[in-house]
């Protein structure tokens, strides 16, 4: 019974089962812990981050607010300084007889009601003039006892503008501007007195939660405005104390008062007639209050989450272990009870007994396997030699892919493609290997192809081919596109071979097939085009895809413009410029003709060109290379980068040496600043007097000097450099000809004419051509 018991809680998901209880507590641990940690995480990281930024934001507020305020002030010192300059307020007042003058006195009355409205922060604008019966204006006429006198006339004193306590204890902030402006001797003032209490609404804006304290003070530090939320006069003074503690530090600092911290904010307000300095104080508490709610929700959603999480792997467990036990009686048959009590108290769990049953399984299945897999790969090895040597041409396309499909390939839909290696020269191993050997380095080749193409194709089969050869079918599916695996193969290939055997590699790629019976007419046709190499001592890939398309262009591009800037740059001795040339022109030669003749052809051409410039300086070239054979030279030279070297330092470096001597380097720096010229405003009326102008010569002397150093003179030059911009507007822009024509300075009559010249044909004809036949030269991979 107790057996019995035991198998049934078992069956049941009871904590009998080692590997349920494992599985419980694994479950549990990745449902709860992780999410209880990260919300401890959050709680002291994020809430924390989130309360740096807090404190942060508020002394951004607090900026933004006192810039504000500051705007404020500003806008009324600028309405009473331009107040000040009103005729109204001239010199005339100083003598006028206000009674006399009842009209313009009742206008200056209007004016001051008027100005007192057109800031909300105005209280009251007052005009006091400085007589023996001194008068003051505000929204009536008075005549001013000697007492109110010598308080006006003290507010005379000092600055022509500046800011004043004035009133009864000094409790007014106004702004006195004295009359005329500017003047030190003034008969009167204008005087703006602030209402206060808008004033202190506007201050409030520095403690924007309603508790705290804010403050301005001015460069005495007196006391001009405060507002405080807190009933403790002691406060004031504290935070005073502090701010002048702090005054040199940082204008922003925390301060604790009575057990309670506040963030304080201080800066300065730029006044006229001296700054101001302001001083917010804001608790702590009603900065950060949200975070209270967020951590407190964290710390609830933390212990729902882990309640859930222990609840939900509780479930899981039970549903992963029902299909565990349900193998085990698979397994075990009949004896299944038997057999599970029978391994529990060794203390194995469940996953011992349905690993020793598929061990033993998986022993007599690989056995068998294994016979089978030997026998059909030697068949499928000769089946393939004999389909890649023709054998089986005569054969029905249908019986072939039975046959394949028999010997394990897949041929529905599916597309073949085969590549030959072919090995040649060897670099350093002639101790290595000898003639005699060749079938164990097309052993070898032939290891390293399938070591290299495990990694990369799915069904392929290696075949070793005489004369240091070997091949490699490949098997795809039709709607994929495997070129790009196939070259980064033939690298790899390439890289491993000359790195193991020492010997150089053409990798000759075949061009796709669906039909089986085609796959030996690939392999012949790399026969016949592997023997096409660029350079023979050189690692090369041949695409037969993309050898017939090259084939088919028969014209050698060779690019004139380049050659062009590279000679002027020779002559305007810009070292900088022509490696990077004449890299460019090595590679449009590498575009236009990759083949080994072509770019030889390219290379001479060049230095025809550069010997050209050389004797039409008055340098033999005999001379100047101490008699060597530059072209037998130069055709031993198989290296890009070599070549370009060449050209640098044998023939470019010698020939601009001997020039530099031999040329006055104002002159070309003169020549330089035309051409600067010509190529900024070739679109407008630029001449050759012009220019001699700019650079301050005479016509004569810059053509001379333009005709000696550049080799072409001044309009044709200009000529050159316009048809050149012309046509490039032509071809690539969708301008009319008219506007190309103004564009490059020529009116369109004119312009058609001087095009036909220089090219031939008229600019319309030329666009329809060049639009029309323009290509892209097509690149051959090699390596």
């Amino acid at each position: 019974m107790w057996k019995k018991g035991v198998i049934n809680r078992m069956r049941k998901g009871k904590w009998n089962g080692s590997y349920y209880k494992k599985n419980f507590i694994l479950i549990l641990f990745i449902a709860s812990i992780p999410g209880l940690i990260t919300g401890l995480l959050i709680y002291w990281f994020a809430v924390a981050a989130v309360e740096d930024e807090l404190r942060s934001l508020h002394v951004e507020q607090i900026n933004q607010r006192a810039k504000n305020l500051d705007e404020q002030f500003k806008y009324i010192e600028y309405s009473i300084t331009r107040w000040a300059m009103e005729p109204r307020f001239s010199e005339s007042l100083r003598n006028m007889d206000f009674v006399k003058e009842f009209s313009e006195t009742y206008d200056i009355s209007k004016t001051l009601l008027r100005l007192q409205g057109t800031h909300p922060l105005i209280k009251e604008v007052e005009l006091y003039i400085d007589r023996e019966k001194s008068i003051l204006f505000n929204s009536e006429y008075n005549v001013l006892s000697n007492k109110e006198i010598s308080e006006y006339r003290k507010i005379l004193d000092g600055k022509n503008l500046k800011w004043d306590l004035t009133g009864d204890n000094q409790t007014t902030l106004s702004l006195v501007q004295t009359l005329p402006a500017g003047s030190k001797n003034s008969f009167g003032s204008i005087i703006v007195k602030l209402n206060k209490e808008k004033a202190l609404d506007l201050l409030n804006t520095l403690i924007p939660y309603g508790e705290g304290a804010s403050f301005l003070l001015n460069q005495e530090k007196q006391l001009i405005l405060s507002s405080t939320s807190k009933d403790d006069k002691n406060f004031e003074s504290a935070l005073l104390n502090e701010v002048e503690k702090n005054k040199n530090l940082k204008s922003s600092f925390q301060f604790k008062y009575d057990q309670t911290i506040y963030s304080v904010s201080v800066g300065n307000l730029t006044r006229v007639d001296s700054p101001w300095m302001y001083v917010s104080a804001a608790p702590m508490s009603t900065i950060t209050a949200p975070l209270v709610i967020v951590s407190r929700t964290i710390l609830i959603i933390s212990a729902i989450a882990l309640l859930l999480a222990f609840i939900m792997s509780w479930l899981a467990s039970r549903k992963i272990y029902s299909p565990i036990s349900k193998l085990i009686t698979k397994l075990s048959g009949e004896n299944a009870q038997h057999t599970f009590v029978k391994y529990k108290p060794l203390g194995k769990d469940e996953f011992v007994f349905i690993e020793e049953q598929w061990e033993e399984l998986s022993k007599h299945s690989q056995s068998l396997q294994t016979r089978i897999s030997e026998q059909i790969m030697e068949i499928n090895k000769s089946f393939i030699f004999q389909l890649v040597q023709g054998y089986f041409s005569h054969y029905k396309e249908a019986d072939l892919k039975k046959r394949m499909i028999h010997y394990g390939w897949k041929v529905e839909g599916q597309s073949f493609l085969a590549i030959d290696v072919q090995l040649s020269g060897l670099f350093t191993n002639e101790d290595q290997f000898s003639t005699k050997d060749e079938s164990l380095v097309t052993f070898l080749a032939s290891n390293i192809m399938d070591e290299l193409a495990k990694e990369m194709f799915e069904e392929y089969h290696v075949i070793m081919i005489a004369d240091l050869s070997a091949g490699l079918l490949i098997s795809y599916p039709s709607e994929q596109t495997i070129k790009e695996e196939v070259v980064i193969f033939a690298n790899k290939v390439t890289d491993a071979i000359n790195q193991i055997i020492k010997m150089r590699v053409t990798v000759t790629i075949s061009e796709p097939t669906n039909q089986i019976k085609k796959i030996h007419t690939l392999f012949e046709h790399m026969e016949k085009w592997k023997r096409l190499r660029i350079f023979e001592n050189k690692n090369q890939i041949i695409d037969l895809e993309k050898l017939e398309s090259i084939c088919d262009i028969e014209t050698f591009i060779y690019p004139f413009a380049l050659e062009k800037e590279i000679i002027q740059a020779i002559r305007m001795g810009q070292k900088h410029d022509i490696r990077s040339l004449i890299n460019q022109f090595i590679e449009e030669l590498s575009k236009n003709g990759s083949t080994e003749i072509n770019i030889q052809q390219g290379v001479r051409q060049l230095y025809s060109s550069i010997q050209h410039e050389i004797l039409h300086s008055g340098i033999h070239p005999h001379e100047l290379f101490n008699g060597k054979d530059m072209y037998e030279e130069l055709s031993q030279i198989y290296s890009m980068e070599k070549i370009v070297d060449w050209f640098l330092y044998q023939v470019i470096q010698p020939f601009s040496d001997r020039l530099e001597g031999r040329m006055n380097m104002e002159l070309k720096r003169i020549i330089e600043n035309v051409i600067i010229i010509i190529q900024e405003n070739y679109m407008k009326d630029i001449s050759l007097d012009s220019c001699a102008e700019e650079v301050g010569t005479s016509p004569y002397s810059l053509s001379k000097a333009f005709k000696q150093i550049v080799g072409i003179n001044f309009i044709d030059y200009l000529t050159q450099l316009r048809i050149e911009k012309a046509k490039d507007l032509l071809i690539h822009s969708n301008m009319k000809i008219n506007e190309i024509a103004e564009s490059v300075g020529y009116r369109h009559s004119y312009f058609n004419r001087i095009f036909k010249k220089q090219i031939g044909i008229p600019p319309s004809q030329y666009r329809k051509i060049n639009q029309e036949n323009e290509y892209i030269p097509i690149e051959r991979d090699g390596v």
